[in-house]
């Protein structure tokens, strides 16, 4: 069982356009793409897609279109019932591959409903193999909550503890890397997923100096790799940095892998970078080692790619076998 949570869900509509977005235009859709969103909620729409128990807990109203979304999908989920309605983004996407998001902040969580997501996810998370925690935080949540939330899970979890995936950006994702200064709990993640804008960030603050932008991880993989090592040395298990068209780099306290797929024809890249983490988590689970993971986080994300709006992928429409493994 894979345990997701998405403190800031939202329902996503993706608008394909037949020519290059014009600012101050008017232009016509060639069509429209609506599902229920954010990163975790992404991430369990790909496990079920592939066939794997997972639970979505997020917050949000039983009357809330996007849990209205996730029932349509057959995706199990966990809310806890708040007034205000979830957030919606739109995403416009141009024939070239070419993406621009527009993402509302979500309401507010007070302290209350932030300790009761927590109980909830505690709850749904025992016996889990593994919990996500993914996506912003919305209004009223401090950047360490994502941090907070792992603490919780290893300390107030009956038997073994699950592994922990985070997947966020800017101060939520910072604070997961930062020291800990709460206690002898660890709430370091054992898998972070970083893309290289991200990574530029995080090695940053665990003091990798040679990083200077997003694009020249992208052009150096050697570079991303060293860039994610030096966060693995601040304490996290493992980091799978999706690079965009060039692949994906993997680093354990174990070695470091390059992961590259054929050139595909990208028609939007929504979601992508979820659908790489639900390919890494479905091998982790049946056992799969290092490099197989790493193999199908790649998989998933081409043909995530190559799907409209913010589509899916199942396991059968991934080419694992189409991805090339070099060691760093």
């Amino acid at each position: 069982m894979i345990v997701t949570l998405t403190a800031n869900p939202s329902l996503d509509r993706t608008v394909e356009l037949p020519a290059p977005l014009a600012r101050g235009e008017v232009q016509r859709a060639i069509a429209v793409h609506q599902h229920s969103g954010g990163k975790g909620v992404n991430v369990s729409r790909a496990l079920v897609a592939s066939g794997l128990d997972t639970v979505a807990v997020l917050p949000g109203a039983d009357s809330d279109p996007v849990l209205a979304g996730l029932l349509d999908d057959g995706v199990p989920y966990a809310a806890l019932p708040i007034s205000e309605p979830l957030r919606s983004n739109v995403t416009l996407t141009e024939p070239d591959g070419v993406t621009t998001k527009i993402n509302e902040p979500g309401p507010k969580l007070s302290l209350d409903e932030q300790e009761a997501l927590i109980g909830l996810l505690l709850d749904r998370s025992r016996g889990a193999s593994w919990v996500v925690l993914a996506g912003s935080l919305p209004p009223g949540v401090p950047a360490d909550f994502y941090a907070t939330v792992a603490r919780r899970l290893r300390s107030g979890n009956d038997g073994e503890p699950p592994l922990i995936a985070i997947d966020s950006s800017g101060a939520p994702l910072a604070a997961a890397i930062s020291s800990d200064s709460k206690g002898a709990i660890n709430g370091k993640p054992d898998l972070l997923k970083p893309n290289a804008e991200e990574l530029a960030e995080l090695a940053a603050a665990a003091g990798f100096t040679d990083v200077h932008t997003a694009d020249e991880l992208e052009a150096d993989p050697g570079l991303a790799a060293r860039a994610a090592a030096a966060v693995v040395g601040s304490g996290v298990g493992a980091v799978l940095a999706t690079l965009g068209s060039k692949g994906a780099v993997l680093v354990t306290a174990d070695g470091a892998w390059l992961a590259t797929h054929p050139p595909i024809q990208a028609v939007s890249t929504v979601g992508a970078g979820d659908s790489s983490l639900a390919g890494y988590l479905l091998a982790a689970t049946r056992g799969g080692s290092a490099q197989d993971c790493l193999r199908q986080a790649v998989a998933h994300g081409a043909a995530a790619a190559s799907l409209p709006g913010s589509t899916v992928p199942a396991v059968h429409q991934t080419t694992p076998d189409a991805v090339t493994i070099t060691a760093l």
